[in-house]
């Protein structure tokens, strides 16, 4: 499968965002674990009661929900744990991350589902990970978020925080709809297109690379737009320069709604305008790998896509 073509960044930032000085100090200061699961994954919940017996075993207290669990964004508010694990896929992942990204927790993923890209270990590995975790020897890596602000007639109606991407798109009528982007107030392109996407670094490898756009490294602090399926349009990815922001407007009389990271869409009016830039949040994962762990998983989950033989 070849790799999509690069376009050209506008700024780019090599300050790798891996942050040694918030490491947790391993086993001396992790006292109460958050397990996350998908529950309709088979063997998950053993997983789950294998990992919570290691942290048991070491006199750290675990607690064992699904992700949607109600209470747990209030314990996680209230500081009650040090650190989520989330037993999932991408999906678990995502929803992991929206609940610890405000309150700054680590993150660690260990992919029990197909695609896995955002996990950090695999099912058949995370034992042999267990002694570092414990030891603190990882690093925790420092996630650009997106904060979308939905506006009509000056007002705000509604923001999200954004892991992956916010798109703005048609609804169920089949038919392109209008979009006009602006950069920091100024005009971007036009499009009659199905959608606009605006993507984190980390999103580039989800729905944008899925309509064609660049892969961006995890430690970009850029915004991505992508146009889906553009008709006599501008149909090239823009990278915005680091700190800029976004605003797109829609100009159809065709439905249109705003999806962000895969969510339930929400209803548009012509003339909305949705703001799009950096969020004052990060999500924290851990990682146990140098920082060329990336492109080394890259070329594997590209050359390899375990997504395609779960549908034969």
């Amino acid at each position: 499968m070849a790799l999509p073509t690069f376009v050209s960044l506008l700024t780019f930032n090599r300050n790798y965002r891996y942050n040694k000085g918030d490491m947790l100090d391993g086993i001396r200061n992790l006292k109460r674990v958050v397990i996350t699961q998908h529950p309709k994954i088979k063997g998950v919940a053993e997983q789950a009661r294998q990992i919570s017996s290691i942290f048991e075993a070491h006199g750290i207290s675990t607690c064992v929900c699904n992700t949607n669990q109600t209470d747990l964004p209030q314990k996680l508010e209230n500081g009650e744990f040090d650190l989520v694990i989330a037993l999932g896929g991408d999906g678990t992942m995502l929803r992991a991350g929206h609940l610890t990204a405000p309150w700054g927790v680590p993150l660690l993923g260990i992919n029990l589902g197909r695609f896995g890209f955002l996990m950090q270990l695999e099912r058949d590995e995370w034992q042999n990970y267990m002694p570092r975790l414990l030891e603190g020897d990882y690093k925790i890596e420092e996630r650009m978020m997106l904060k979308a602000e939905h506006w009509r007639d000056e007002k705000l109606r509604d923001s999200f925080q954004v892991i992956n991407e916010v798109v703005v798109c048609r609804g169920q009528v089949v038919r392109p709809i209008r979009l006009r982007a602006e950069v920091d107030g100024y005009t971007l392109a036009s499009y009659v297109a199905d959608g606009l996407i605006a993507s984190t670094p980390t999103g580039s490898t989800a729905y944008a690379l899925a309509v064609g756009g660049p892969i961006m490294p995890p430690e970009l602090r850029n915004i991505l737009i992508v146009p889906v399926a553009p008709h006599l349009s501008m149909d090239r990815a823009v990278i915005l320069p680091e700190g800029a922001s976004v605003s797109i407007f829609t100009d159809s009389d065709h439905q249109a709604v705003m999806s962000v990271d895969g969510h339930a869409p929400v209803m548009l009016h012509n003339k909305d305008r949705v703001l799009v830039k950096a969020s004052d949040y990060h999500v924290r994962f851990i990682v146990f790998q140098d920082p060329g762990y990336f492109y080394r998983n890259l070329s594997h989950y590209m050359e390899q896509n375990p997504s395609i033989g779960k549908l034969k």
